[in-house]
């Protein structure tokens, strides 16, 4: 019974601590061009070609 008086404390800030870095991240926009990356890998064309 006593591991719960440190659990839930560690689990409440945890989930604040979680919750504060997905805001930041949609924040400074990590999640604005999900397919950008992707097409850009194909369509990467060489500039000296072998």
């Amino acid at each position: 019974m006593e591991i719960l008086y440190l659990l839930l404390p560690l689990s409440v800030v945890l989930v604040f601590v979680i919750g504060v870095l997905f805001w930041w991240a949609l924040r400074s926009g990590q999640f604005e061009d999900l397919e950008g990356p992707a097409h850009r890998i194909l369509w990467d064309e060489d500039k000296n070609p072998p």
